[in-house]
């Protein structure tokens, strides 16, 4: 090749990679053609490297040994606090629900075209029912302070409810086709969180988390009425399909009320009204779902026999059985419904091996199975950064664990744990 050939070829080189720095930095680029190539990005590590391929377990255990769940001895369990007001709160006898119901009203919100926005969107429709009129975009505003953020716990819709909206909230696990009929039948919409298979960002069929509102149910048809953010509105959920992905969270539900009907939602919940005894039933339920089922299932049924008893601070008991449900997750054979993204939704381990001493489980699964599991640059998970922080801090790595508390705050601004976690380190951010 001749000097000019060569200086040709350099400089066009040079000319190209110039333009695509230039083209990488500008806005306009990134919205309208810059999300493609991260999104193929995405797809190429997702090959490589996909996150259904990574173990939970590290010790080896047989999985055999999850065949053997003790029962539950809550009389020994250190008791939670109770809500004397929710104890006291007044019974009613209800007529029978009729066969089918449906609450008419509301404005639906759909999650395409936003990033995450299931939670902002279920929530802005629960409220919309009780007169709220704002939209999704107002919801996120307050429970988001990260574009990127990869889950909006219950925790953050409740405090938005109930600071920002002025409505009252309850967050109730255990739940049954029953509680949610009686609910919707006296014309309360319930949010319920699940996790059913979609296609994610990247073409794949995968399990995740997502948030669906309840408006009606039809039990000639075995359905539910569900204004479905992903879906579409007036979706007719199946029972049976429903209670599957219902039980992977611990059949969470929430209900959203103005607050002078407050008695009312008390008298709906019966004795779950009081929290401690709903943990309590959510166990017992738990149990009987292992040795119901089988595969994922049962993974799902352990895991939350593990959350259960951290809320009822049996956190020596909650671990045992979280291992146990690792073990088993290690041992499914269906890549396509292996709940991979369950540390970015549910943060039971974190309590239950921190308060145990085993930091450094903490720091693994924080790490390996959860913000590792991230194939877009951004793992916008400040609850594991929080508690690898702390797990950190817990070893005497003080400056490991100060980072992550300022990667917490990145993607969560101002997240009150975290603010804490470093005061209690002489930080004041």
């Amino acid at each position: 090749m001749s000097k000019r050939w060569l200086i040709i070829t350099v400089a066009l080189l040079l000319a190209a990679t110039i333009i695509s720095y230039a083209l990488l930095l500008n806005p306009t680029f990134q919205e309208s053609l810059g999300w493609h190539v991260n999104q193929w990005v995405g797809r190429v590590r997702v090959w490589l490297h996909p996150p259904q391929a990574v173990a939970f377990s590290s010790d080896g255990s047989p999985v055999e040994e999850a065949l053997a769940v003790p029962s539950p001895n809550v009389a020994t369990m250190t008791p939670a606090p109770t809500n004397p007001s929710a104890s006291a709160a007044p019974t009613a006898t209800f007529a029978p629900i009729p066969l089918a119901f449906s609450i008419d009203g509301g404005n639906y919100f759909s999650q395409h075209n936003r990033w995450n926005y299931c939670g902002p969107a279920n929530l802005a429709m629960a409220l919309s029912y009780w007169g709220w009129e704002g939209t999704h975009d107002d919801v996120a505003a307050g429970v988001r302070t990260y574009t990127k953020d990869k889950n909006i716990t219950p925790y953050e819709l409740e405090v938005f409810a109930e600071e920002e909206a002025g409505m009252g909230m309850i967050v109730r696990v255990g739940g049954s086709l029953d509680i949610l009929k009686q609910f919707i039948a006296a014309g309360f919409p319930v949010i319920v969180e699940k996790g059913p298979l979609f296609r994610d960002i990247y073409y794949s069929i995968t399990w995740m988390g997502h948030y669906q509102v309840l408006t009606g149910y039809n039990d000639m048809g075995g359905y539910f009425i569900a204004q479905d953010s992903y879906i579409e509105p007036d979706y007719q959920q199946p029972y049976d399909s429903f209670l599957s992905e219902w039980r992977s969270f611990n059949y969470l539900y929430m209900v959203v009320y103005p607050p002078n009907l407050e008695n009312d939602v008390l008298n709906l919940l019966g004795e779950d009204r009081d929290e401690y005894r709903n943990y309590q039933n959510a166990l017992e339920k738990a149990q009987l779902d292992f040795y119901q089922t089988t595969g994922v299932e049962r993974f799902f049924a352990l895991f939350n026999y593990g959350s259960n008893l951290v809320k009822l601070r049996d956190y020596s008991g909650a671990a045992k059985a979280y291992d146990l449900a690792f073990e088993l997750y290690d041992s499914l054979p269906d890549e396509s419904t292996i709940p991979y993204r369950i540390l970015w939704y549910q943060t039971g381990p974190y309590l239950a091996y921190y308060y145990t001493g085993r930091y450094a489980d903490v720091i693994e699964k924080a790490t390996k199975n959860s913000i590792e599991m991230v194939r877009d640059d951004e793992p916008a998970l400040e609850e594991s950064y929080y508690w690898r922080g702390l797990a950190y801090i817990a070893i005497g790595d003080k400056d490991e664990g100060t980072q992550d508390l300022y990667t917490c705050l990145k993607y969560h601004n101002d997240f009150q744990p975290c603010v804490d976690a470093l005061n209690e380190q002489g930080i004041y951010p």
